[in-house]
């Protein structure tokens, strides 16, 4: 087992939350601290406030990982007689690096929203407001004949899915010509001569961020000494990504049902609803935290019912305009669920890579309001 560093967790966060899924106003990644240094316990937490800070130094961490931005707008100045400045500085102290991930971790598969949904039983989520879509490109690769299975056998985990099919490729016929020049050392052929070699062309699909993973696959698959391959721009698309989620629940609910159940299941102090709470609820719109702004997205694919939090009097009123319910379960509990998701995906990916770090969900963060 190996001890990561914090700039293999930033590698690791970027694959689980890609940092260009941002919104642009968004600021994510590491926030501070060294990327050289190693790592042996982190800590996820939700806010990285004061308590998550000093719990984490209390608690020998070398990390924190949080959802909200440690850093959100531009610092002019680091001082301990702000906030801000007094846990940077406390952080830096105590070697505590910390990272962020918060729209791309809304955005992302599996991310905020994603486990939102799990947490309420809506199933066959979609995004709600689409802002991208996977980009692929094709990749083109010469092997000589016999080298093809060991090829698409290594290069498998990066070929991009067609809907229900995995593993997908072309294969054809051809004759590859070269002539190695002194220095080469060629696999087939002799230097100085002009060789011809029957060869394979394979083709396939790969999602664009994993290029330079596959590409160290390749070389190092491949018998040639210069493998020859060509990468391609495609328009293919994958799957859409966006904001929030909307998805069925396995049997329809009263709006009144459904905010006691999501009451219950986020552990929430107090749900707010808006429309009435006899309607029956079947598809449902979710955005974690604050997505009001995704109200008119939600009645447009036929939500019956929008949950989120942070939810203002005339949002509430624009919802009752157009028929659809709103149910306010507020934006700390409705994030909530990402700290133990968060903390077991990086279990996960730690564990895959063979990395031995300690991951801790923090216990101590407490909804800031109080109901009555």
């Amino acid at each position: 087992m190996i001890t990561p560093r914090v700039s293999d967790i930033v590698g690791i966060t970027g694959k689980i939350a890609p940092n260009d899924l941002a919104e642009s106003w968004d600021n994510v990644g590491l926030q501070l601290g060294d990327p050289s240094r190693q790592v042996s316990r982190i800590m996820v937490a939700l806010d990285p406030g004061s308590p998550a800070v000093e719990a984490a130094v209390e608690g020998r961490c070398q990390l924190l990982i949080t959802h909200h931005p440690f850093i959100f707008t531009p610092l002019k100045k680091i001082s301990a007689t702000d906030e801000t400045g007094r846990l940077a500085i406390l952080a830096l102290k105590n070697d505590l690096a910390i990272i962020s991930m918060h729209t791309n971790y809304d955005i992302a598969q599996g991310g905020v929203n994603d486990l939102l949904a799990q947490r309420l039983g809506v199933e066959g989520v979609l995004p709600l407001r689409v802002t991208g879509s996977e980009e692929f490109l094709k990749m083109a690769l010469f092997v000589p004949k016999g080298f093809e299975e060991k090829l698409l056998d290594a290069l498998a985990p990066f070929m991009a899915p067609l809907g229900n099919y995995r593993d997908c490729s072309f294969q054809g016929d051809g004759v590859g010509r070269f002539t190695p020049v002194p220095g080469a050392n060629p696999f087939v052929g002799t230097v100085g001569v002009r060789h011809l070699e029957m060869e394979s062309r394979l083709e396939f699909l790969l999602p664009k961020e994993r290029l330079c993973a596959a590409l160290a696959v390749l070389k190092g698959a491949h018998p040639y000494e210069e493998p020859a391959f060509d990468i391609y721009p495609v328009l293919n698309r994958g799957a859409s990504r966006g904001l929030g989620r909307i998805g069925v629940l396995p049997e329809a609910a009263t709006a009144g049902e459904f905010a006691l159940a999501v009451k219950e299941r986020l552990g929430a102090g107090g749900v707010r609803l808006v429309g009435e709470p006899g309607r029956r609820v079947k598809k449902v719109a979710l955005c974690g935290g604050s997505g009001a702004s995704l109200i008119h997205e939600a009645a447009r694919k036929g939500a019956d019912l929008l949950v989120t939090g942070d939810v203002k009097y005339h949002e509430a009123r624009e919802a009752e305009a157009m028929g659809l319910a709103l149910l306010d379960a507020g934006h700390f509990a409705s994030e909530l669920p990402m700290v133990q998701g968060l903390t077991d995906a990086l279990r996960r990916a730690l564990e895959a890579k063979r990395f031995e770090a300690e991951v801790v969900a923090y216990q101590g963060e407490r909804e800031p309001f109080s109901f009555w």
